[in-house]
């Protein structure tokens, strides 16, 4: 399975993204999903499982199942949309909240036996390269993290342009 994480609205992204993958789970804003407040409830309370009821509170699990975490965000100097953003927060129960380290660099531990693949696709019109640096370390540091078995991440100057490259996927 295949999670497509995206901050398009939804009249363009069924526009542009018409031959999605199948077998893709798509994650996208629906005004409902509450920030993560670091309660650490996930970890503690309900392991795996965000304490948070707004319909995104399997996000740990869902990842466990996950052959592909595919994002689709604007660049935001060097980082994420906040709804993006807001999703991986939110799936820290993937985690353990015991750490390791990595590469000379402190992450979590793994809670489930997978081996995903992290796929990052940028969009926005002249980004810095201090910004794509930026974005390159943090998606580098995300796939750490998530213990990805691979990561790519790919910069777009419009999300038409992105989109041609997604659907020949």
């Amino acid at each position: 399975m295949n999670i497509l994480i995206h901050d398009v609205n939804t009249q363009e992204f069924e526009r542009l993204f018409h031959n999605t993958i199948e077998n893709t789970h798509i994650i996208s804003d629906t005004g409902f999903i509450k920030n993560c407040v670091g309660c650490f409830g996930c970890w503690i309370k309900t392991p795996g499982k965000c304490v948070i009821k707004d319909g995104y509170e399997n996000l740990g699990e869902l990842f466990s199942r996950a052959d592909n975490v595919m994002v689709i965000s604007k660049c935001f100097y060097g980082g994420y949309s906040p709804f993006v953003k807001n999703i991986l927060d939110r799936s820290i129960s993937y985690l353990l909240p015991f750490f390791k380290i990595k590469n000379n660099e402190t992450h979590h531990q793994q809670r489930y036996k997978n081996n995903l693949k992290f796929i990052s696709y940028f969009y926005g019109e002249n980004l810095t390269s201090l910004e794509i640096a930026t974005a390159k370390k943090l998606v580098r540091a995300n796939s750490i993290n998530f213990s990805a078995s691979d990561y790519s991440v790919s910069f777009f100057e419009s999300i038409t342009q992105l989109s041609e490259e997604v659907n020949t996927l």
